[in-house]
C-alpha cells in the first residue's frame, strides 16, 4: 500500500508530460487546404466529405469592378463560407487589362472596397506569383503588400505567392529591401521542385526568410502539361499520386510551413493548359485522391 502514492505520481506525470508534447506535435502538422478557382468544387460531395477546412483563390485586383468577376468572387466565397471553410485570397492581374498594373493608391481603393464587402476574409496574399510575370517590379508588389497589410487590421498577410524559378531567392531579397520590414507570411508555388522530387529550392527559401511561416499555396502533382513550358517534368497519375505522398512526407510536418493548399479539385478538360487535379474531367476519382485522403484522417 505505501508504494501506491509513487505509482500515482509516476501516471501523472507521464500523463502531465504527454499533454505538453501533444500539441506541439499535432501544430506541426501543416493544416490542408485546395486552391480552385471553381466554385463547383464546394457542390462536390467528394470534396464535401473529406470536410476541408481551407480554400484558396485567386482573384482580380479589380474584382469588384465588373459584374462578371464580381458575381464569381460572390458565388466562390459565399459558398467556402456556407461550408465553414476558412478562405485565403489572393490578389492577381485584372482579367480585363492583364497587362496593366495598378497603381498604389488604385490597389488601396479596391482592396479596402473588397475588404467592406467580404468582411469575414482574414487571410489574403498581396500578388500572384510576382517573380514571374512581374520579375521587375519588386518595389510595385512591395508597395502592395505594405497597403494591403496596413489596412487589413487582425488580417494574415502572404508577401506574395512565389514560384520555385531561379530568380526566387534574388526577387525576395530586392523585395525586403523596399518593405524595409520582415513579413511574417509568405506564400510559395512548388510545382517545379515537387514534381521533380527536389528540396532544394523550397529549403533554399525558408533559410531566406527564417523566423517567418511559408505556405505552400499552390502544389501538386502534376497529370497533364499543355503549354509552352521550357521545363520538362514527369506526368502522369501515378506520377501526380507520387508528388502528392512525397509532398506531405517531405513538407507536411515542417513548423515553418502551416498550410498546404493543394491545385486543384477537378480538371474543366482533357485540354486544360495544366491538370493537377485529383478529379479528372470524365468526373473519376485519380490515385492522388486516396493518399489525399489518407494524410487527412492521419491529421485528425
Amino acid at each position: 500500500m505505501r508504494r501506491l502514492p509513487s505509482l500515482i505520481l509516476i501516471a501523472i506525470c507521464f500523463v502531465a508530460g504527454f499533454v505538453l508534447t501533444a500539441p506541439a506535435n499535432a501544430d506541426a502538422k501543416a493544416k490542408i487546404g485546395i486552391a480552385d478557382q471553381k466554385s463547383s468544387m464546394f457542390e462536390d460531395q467528394r470534396f464535401r466529405d473529406l470536410k476541408v477546412k481551407f480554400a484558396r483563390v485567386s482573384l482580380p485586383w479589380d474584382t469588384l469592378r465588373y459584374d462578371f468577376t464580381r458575381e464569381e468572387a460572390d458565388v466562390w466565397l459565399s459558398r467556402a463560407r456556407a461550408q465553414g471553410i476558412t478562405p485565403l485570397v489572393t490578389f492577381q492581374r485584372s482579367r480585363v487589362k492583364p497587362h496593366s498594373r495598378p497603381t498604389v493608391a488604385q490597389y488601396t481603393s479596391e482592396f479596402k472596397k473588397f475588404k467592406r464587402k467580404y468582411p469575414f476574409v482574414k487571410n489574403y496574399a498581396a500578388w500572384n506569383e510576382p517573380n514571374l510575370e512581374d520579375a521587375r517590379r519588386p518595389k510595385l508588389i512591395a508597395s502592395y503588400y505594405k497597403a494591403m497589410k496596413s489596412n487589413c487590421s487582425g488580417c494574415k498577410v502572404l508577401a506574395g505567392d512565389l514560384v520555385d524559378r531561379k530568380n526566387m531567392i534574388p526577387w525576395v531579397k530586392q523585395f525586403l529591401k523596399h518593405t524595409k520590414v520582415k513579413p511574417k507570411y509568405w506564400g510559395l508555388h512548388n510545382y517545379v521542385s515537387a514534381n521533380q522530387f527536389s528540396t532544394k529550392d523550397t529549403t533554399a527559401l525558408l533559410k531566406t526568410v527564417k523566423g517567418s511561416q511559408v505556405w505552400l499555396t499552390e502544389t501538386g502533382g502534376l497529370v497533364a502539361r499543355r503549354n509552352k513550358s521550357p521545363i520538362k517534368l514527369k506526368q502522369g497519375s501515378a506520377h501526380a499520386a507520387k508528388v502528392t505522398s512525397f509532398i506531405f512526407k517531405t513538407w507536411g510536418n515542417n513548423p515553418q510551413i502551416p498550410y498546404i493548399f493543394f491545385y486543384h479539385w477537378n480538371s474543366s478538360s482533357n485540354k486544360d493548359t495544366w491538370d493537377s487535379a485529383f478529379i479528372g474531367s470524365d468526373g473519376k476519382a485519380r490515385p492522388s485522391l486516396n493518399i489525399l485522403k489518407s494524410a487527412i484522417r492521419a491529421r485528425r
